[in-house]
């Protein structure tokens, strides 16, 4: 009759033979899971993340790849029960991977893309809420990865988000066509813009600044630039100030199509390359 103690052994060496078992169907589903995203059969997806879950719950990439399936589902500024629960859904997924890893810049990324997409269909009061959580991800994002060039770049999307619709119902209010030129004719308004938005407009410029600092060809970063130097002048007093102003402005939309030439012959010189390798 075995002993106590070899029964024991045995039971464990069932226990980790089982778990070893689990861990390679779980990655079997993960396998299938990700076939499945790639032909975009996304609900197939979904479940064989799911399965991958059960089968081994502390493998992150099982998580993080079924919160990325509710994600491809959701449609920014779609209003319906079924598209609001993929958005819901994604963001409880990406936040329990965040719970065991807040560190995981996948999850972190996603979350504030989330949120900043999900700002678009809202109205002003909502929509600035949003653009407040949208921010908060990207800057913890920037904590866990400081040369991450597009969360600093969303970051002057985001303050030029806020700016922009203030700056045109200004425009509006004082009759002003959007291509007249600046600044605004009425001090007091100036004042009282200069006094709520300054702030929102340089951070935005220093984190545009950063983001073309990582990568002296982001071509998208230089454009917002351009937006938020041109729409900053029409707060200025003086009139030459204004014009010099203009003038960095197009200077760097001038750099935007330059870049944007630049890119569009580096790829045109690597499918030529591409094609003669092939032959």
């Amino acid at each position: 009759m075995p002993s106590r103690t070899l029964l024991t052994l045995a039971v464990a060496g069932l226990f980790v033979f089982a778990s070893g078992c689990d861990k390679l169907k779980s990655r079997d589903h993960i396998n299938q899971g990700i076939a499945a995203y790639k032909n975009a059969k996304y609900p197939d997806a979904v479940e064989h993340f799911k399965q991958a879950i059960a089968l081994d719950p502390d493998n992150p990439n099982a998580r993080v790849y079924l919160a990325t399936s509710y994600m491809i589902q959701w449609i920014p500024g779609a209003d319906s029960p079924e598209n609001n629960e993929f958005a819901a859904k994604a963001k409880s997924e990406f936040q329990k991977v965040l719970d065991k890893d807040p560190k995981d810049k996948t999850a972190l990324a996603y979350m504030a893309s989330l949120a900043y997409n999900q700002a678009g269909a809202l109205p002003p009061d909502k929509k600035t809420e949003k653009f407040d959580e949208a921010a908060a991800w990207y800057h913890k994002l920037i904590d866990v990865d400081p040369k991450n060039k597009e969360a600093y770049y969303s970051l002057g999307v985001i303050a030029w988000g806020r700016w922009y619709p203030v700056i045109m119902t200004a425009r509006a209010n004082l009759r002003m066509k959007p291509e007249d030129p600046g600044p605004l004719p009425d001090k007091k308004v100036k004042e009282q813009l200069r006094a709520q938005y300054s702030a929102v407009i340089e951070e935005g410029i220093q984190d545009l600044q950063k983001a073309i600092d990582i990568d002296n060809n982001y071509d998208d970063a230089m454009a917002y630039m351009n937006l938020l130097v041109r729409e900053r002048a029409d707060l200025l007093d003086d009139k030459d100030e204004y014009n010099k102003q203009v003038a960095i402005a197009d200077g760097w939309m001038q750099k935007t199509v330059e870049a944007r030439k630049a890119k569009a012959l580096a790829a045109e010189k690597a499918g030529a390359s591409g094609i003669t390798n092939d032959k």
